[in-house]
């Protein structure tokens, strides 16, 4: 079977048969997507093996080492994006990991693949086709669904070496406060209060923000008492934040894609769930990673204001789970806290 190609580099086109993957949405996804795809390029060994996805996940791409070619795609949300400006003869086998509507089975369709894998559609005369579970764990649906047509995937072989540059910080507690929407997104005043009294313990802590979250990070750091060189508001690339993340003490964010590279990197973590639960999108059930939440009906990700599940997590309930994973108690292997 292959072996992951190493971080950094992808191989070029060549003349082998292709099997294209379509997996075109964020940085979380692709991380929870790494078990299936690691299986799909160990069951095709003598095959190219293509991601399409943004062209925005281009240096996380690199760093999985799970894909030969990166076919890029528009950063267009969670939208099907059009794959119109594929070349070269038709894929060999098509695989849809993307979501189980009719829009992205179609568009690998209009590829004229040998073979589509597909959860919209199963492949005719398949005698168990996979059904899809609206309860399931993302790593595990699609390990499930691979599996169902012979391709054994590991939904915990999610792990991906650290990129070879130092942490801009190393040894910290890394706070994100952000999120791509507001659901997912803790008050910024609990946050600080927790920076706050972690530092007051004796460790160094930075917060971390990506782009257009520059006064989100200011207003973590200012009430918190860490100065500039605590703070990294959108200022690092993707290989140097995820240095930052894999060298940290500890990680603590909401439910976002930089958590479930926390969980790659198998840095200790703190996740705070809400709307969505810990069941469909935690951490492994290792000691290490710690998901709280206040369960509760399944919210909206995508709206605006925070989820009144994620706001019933309080400042000492995140502060204690935060201790803990520190080393002042230790938490019990696969613990999912309830506030």
């Amino acid at each position: 079977m292959d072996e992951p190609m190493p971080p950094g580099r992808l191989a070029p086109a060549g003349e082998r048969p292709t099997v294209l993957v379509l997996r075109a949405l964020g940085l979380g996804d692709l991380l929870a997507g790494v078990p299936a795809l690691r299986g799909i390029r160990r069951a095709f060994p003598g095959h190219e093996t293509v991601l399409a996805a943004p062209a925005g996940l281009g240096p996380a791409i690199r760093a999985t080492g799970v894909v030969d070619r990166h076919f890029r795609t528009a950063d267009n949300g969670r939208r099907v994006p059009s794959l119109g400006h594929w070349h070269g003869a038709p894929p060999a086998v098509a695989i849809d990991l993307h979501g189980n509507g009719p829009e992205s089975h179609e568009a690998l369709a209009a590829l004229s693949p040998a073979r589509l894998l597909s959860p919209a559609r199963p492949e005719p005369g398949h005698p168990a086709p996979p059904r899809w579970r609206a309860d399931e764990h993302e790593r595990h649906r699609w390990c499930r669904f691979l599996d169902a047509y012979g391709v054994p995937a590991d939904p915990e072989d999610l792990r991906i070496p650290p990129p070879p540059g130092p942490s801009p910080a190393p040894g910290a507690v890394v706070l994100h406060p952000g999120a791509d929407s507001g659901a997912r997104r803790w008050p910024a005043d609990r946050y600080a209060a927790v920076a706050a009294r972690i530092r007051d313990a004796g460790h160094r802590v930075v917060v971390v923000t990506g782009p257009g979250e520059e006064e989100l990070c200011r207003s973590v750091a200012g009430p918190s008492g860490l100065g500039p060189r605590d703070t990294f508001a959108a200022t690092l690339p993707f290989d140097a934040f995820s240095a930052l993340i894999a060298h940290a003490r500890l990680f603590l964010s909401g439910d976002t894609g930089p958590a479930h590279l926390a969980y790659a990197h198998g840095t200790p973590s703190v996740t705070l769930f809400g709307p969505v639960s810990p069941h469909l999108w935690g951490p492994p059930p290792l000691p290490r990673h710690i998901a709280l939440w206040s369960e509760g009906p399944p919210g909206d990700p995508h709206a605006a204001e925070p989820d009144p599940c994620l706001l019933r997590l309080g400042a000492d309930t995140v502060l204690g789970a935060s201790l803990d994973a520190l080393g002042s108690a230790g938490p019990r292997e696969g613990a999912t806290a309830r506030a």
